[in-house]
């Protein structure tokens, strides 16, 4: 007979975003109110499972944080247990920590843990979880590039962020006939750019999913001007990429992508002599109070991530799909990357709107 769950781990991996908190939130209210299980928070990621940095949450702990963004437990991007370095220091020789989290879950009594990350940080758990700890998984990335589910917790609130800098954006571009190039998130999806840019009225859109041409994306915008519109907005994903040419990286040893806004809007004012200037947004879409929407879905995959514990179903991700949460194996979540479709429905809805996708 299986052992009877007393004690659960919650820790938030890779970078942060808004609904965080509600999910640590519906973890620990659930978790008590529901199963009358012990709680606990895991600081700073897989690390805090490496350096014994727990400790219990409890009701008042997690009292209002819902509309807080960030994270209570912290989180990082840069360890991994399988690769672990010691402080901050590129030049220590990684090593394999994966048996010291295994290890401290146990001492700490946890029978369960529920990981909240994305592609990397589900990654590592489903190496841990095939290494033996017990976890489940639930889905966050502002890149919504995480297959297994229609979308992740963070992303709604980054497209918020982005739109509401394009509507305040519009007024001082047709003030002063200029363009406005804005550098958005998405590595390898340009999900943030092109439905910030569909919603924010964007002329431009540039993504990683299409290779673009700068004389397409300059032939929209002399286009406008012809008509009388002498300023554009243009959107760029942080990892779209001109044909032909590679991505562009701000720094090239730490292979940290940005600074394809700057590139973009030399070209265009050299091609269309418009004054151009660049708004990057980086963390910014990182930040703030997460919308309605991601404090519910952040709450619904958290109350489904312990339902999935108490079933003993380890190995899984909660996942929302057509609308409803359901169970994914973490395997599937992270087979492949949830990249824009060229030819779908959105980029389609795009062009059919007049906006140039560069090519």
């Amino acid at each position: 007979m299986a052992k009877k769950i007393k004690r659960i781990g919650v820790l938030t991996g890779g970078g942060d975003c808004p609904g965080l908190n509600a999910a640590v939130r519906a973890i620990v209210k659930a978790g008590i109110g529901i199963y009358n299980w012990e709680v606990y928070g895991v600081e700073t990621g897989f690390e805090g499972l490496i350096k014994k940095r727990l400790r219990q949450l409890t009701l008042e702990d997690v009292r209002g944080i819902v509309n807080k963004g960030g994270t209570i437990l912290g989180a990082t991007r840069r360890l991994n247990p399988f690769q672990y370095r010691e402080g901050s220091a590129q030049q220590a020789k990684a090593q394999d920590r994966s048996h010291v989290v295994l290890q401290h879950a146990s001492e700490a009594g946890f029978d369960a843990l529920a990981v909240v990350g994305g592609d990397g940080t589900l990654t590592i758990a489903e190496r841990l979880w095939r290494l033996g700890l017990p976890l489940v998984a639930i889905p966050k990335t502002i890149d919504n590039d995480l297959s297994g589910t229609d979308v992740a917790i963070g992303f709604n609130t980054a497209v918020t962020t982005a739109m509401e800098a394009l509507d305040k954006l519009h007024s001082t571009a047709e003030s002063h006939h200029r363009v406005m190039v804005v550098e958005v998130m998405g590595n390898k999806a340009g999900w943030i750019a092109l439905e910030s840019g569909l919603a924010g009225g964007a002329d431009v859109i540039l993504i990683p999913e299409i290779p673009f041409s700068i004389r397409k994306a300059c032939d929209k915008i002399l286009a406008r001007r012809e008509h009388g519109r002498p300023f554009s907005i243009v959107v760029v994903s942080e990892g779209a990429r001109a044909e032909g040419a590679e991505q562009v990286y701000r720094d090239a040893t730490r292979q940290r992508l940005g600074g394809i806004g700057l590139a973009v809007a030399a070209e265009i004012e050299k091609a269309t002599g418009l004054e151009t200037r660049v708004l990057v947004l980086g963390h910014l879409q990182r930040g703030g109070s997460p919308t309605a929407f991601d404090r519910g879905l952040a709450s619904r995959l958290g109350v489904h991530a312990l339902k999935t514990i108490a079933k003993r179903e380890f190995g899984s991700m909660a996942a929302f799909c057509q609308g409803e949460v359901r169970t994914v194996r973490i395997r599937d979540a992270i087979a492949e990357l949830h990249t824009v479709d060229p030819d779908g429905d959105l980029a389609a809805t795009a062009e059919a709107l007049g906006v140039s996708l560069g090519r």
